[in-house]
């Protein structure tokens, strides 16, 4: 087996980011541009730890606890104003969302 590089690593998180870039960019349902969001933390993160591996030291791996700390909280209230959002307009098109009234 062929050991895993750097490269290989931030050339994946590249990846990963860029798809989670694309699909905000041009999804219009609330939810898949919320996962893509998602994807793009994820990304971030995996560079991180990437970095902090081939660098030998523990700091990357601290800030990935905050920042999954960060994702569960974005999680918890996103859903949930993605979920008051259906449940007010009853759609998630973000096309047919495009005033803040009513």
């Amino acid at each position: 087996m062929i050991p895993a590089t750097l490269n290989a690593y931030v050339a994946i998180s590249v990846v990963l980011f860029a798809i989670g870039l694309l699909g905000v960019l041009i999804r219009r349902n609330t939810l898949v541009v919320f996962m893509c969001l998602e994807l793009m933390l994820v990304a971030a993160t995996l560079a991180l730890v990437a970095f902090s591996r081939f660098n030998g030291t523990m700091d990357g791996n601290v800030l990935v606890f905050f920042i999954l700390t960060v994702a569960a909280a974005e999680v918890a209230v996103g859903l949930a104003l993605i979920v008051a959002l259906f449940r007010r307009r009853r759609t998630v098109q973000l096309d047919e969302l495009n005033s803040l009234r009513n």
